[in-house]
Formats: structure tokens, sequence, C-alpha cells
């Protein structure tokens, strides 16, 4: 990969990680099993499945996984479970994350994003990315990286979202141009 752009995907890739890290350092304890938006109608006799935490659970989970490359291999680090939520039959029997839990997940993660972006040849660039959702689209690993980047900052936002439309100050939730670096 070029290096010329290496920097300036992470100074991207890490403001999205940094906004959804704002996100999840705004939220007050009310606003944590808060859903981000109701079960559509057939669904409202089951399991809120769109609650704060699990939208920020179910963000690093996809980020963690992408920047592996395959379903090949990956767990997910303790505590956390190697399905996401969404993908369970019973979503009941998940404990809610805490704050400190997923903040400590996605510091991991951003380190982890900056290195693999920093690291990333032009032959790990090229692979394509090794989903079965994802053959007909047929995406690099490179971008597999950017799609997950756009995911990343469309939670950031729902969740932003949620916070300001329950009175969380809006300069919790500014806008991050780049990458903090003293986030590092």
């Amino acid at each position: 990969m070029d290096i010329k752009w290496r920097p300036m995907l992470w100074a991207q890739f890490g403001a999205a990680i940094d906004m959804l890290d704002n996100a999840l350092a705004a939220c007050p304890d009310a606003l944590w099993r808060q859903p981000v938006w109701p079960n559509p109608p057939e669904q409202q006799d089951q399991p809120q499945r769109a609650e704060f935490w699990i939208i920020s659970f179910h963000a690093l989970f996809w980020l963690d996984l992408y920047l592996h490359g395959s379903e090949e291999g990956f767990v997910p680090p303790a505590p956390f479970h190697p399905v996401p939520p969404e993908d369970l039959d019973d979503p009941s029997i998940i404990q809610p994350y805490t704050q400190e839990q997923l903040r400590g997940y996605l510091a991991e993660l951003r380190q982890k994003c900056q290195i693999t972006i920093e690291t990333m040849t032009d032959e790990r660039a090229r692979q394509p990315a090794n989903f079965p959702w994802m053959e007909r689209v047929n995406l690099s690993y490179l971008e597999l990286q950017m799609y997950s980047m756009r995911h990343v900052q469309e939670h950031a936002a729902q969740l932003s979202l949620l916070l300001g439309q329950h009175g969380v100050p809006g300069e919790q939730l500014d806008w991050v141009p780049r990458v903090r670096e003293d986030a590092d």
C-alpha cells in the first residue's frame, strides 16, 4: 500500500473511532439500556436489540472481525461473546457490557486498527475480503477497512444523535476531523 495514503487513512479511520469513543464516554448510566430505535412492529414482543450498549458492542465486534479479515480463527477478547448480540437466538442471556469494558475494547481496537493500517502491504491490501456475505460485493481487504470505517461512523452518529436528543451537551459529541494523536 502506498505509504503516502497510510497516514491519511489512519487520520480518518481513527477519527471515526474517536467519535465512537466520545459517544461511549458521554453516555450517562440512565441511557446505557436506552433503545436507539424501537423494535419493528413484528418484533414488539421480543427483547429489545437496539440498546445503546448493544449498538456500541455491535460496532466494535464488526470492527474487530473486519480488521481480522476472516471468520477463521476470529475470537473477540474476553469477556466478549464470539457472536454479536443481534445474531443470538436469545439476547436476554447476555448481560450488558459496561461502559468501561466497551471503552477498553475500543482502545484495543484503536491500536489494532492503527497498526493494521501502518503495516498493510500491497499484497494484503489487494486480498479479497473473506466473508460469505461479501462474496457478491467483491471487496479487497483495503476496501473492507474503508467499509468498516463507514460502519463505525454510522453507529457513532446514531449514538450521538440519541445522546443529543436526551440533552447530553454537544461539546462532548463534537465532530472529530482527524484522529486524536494524544489518545495513543
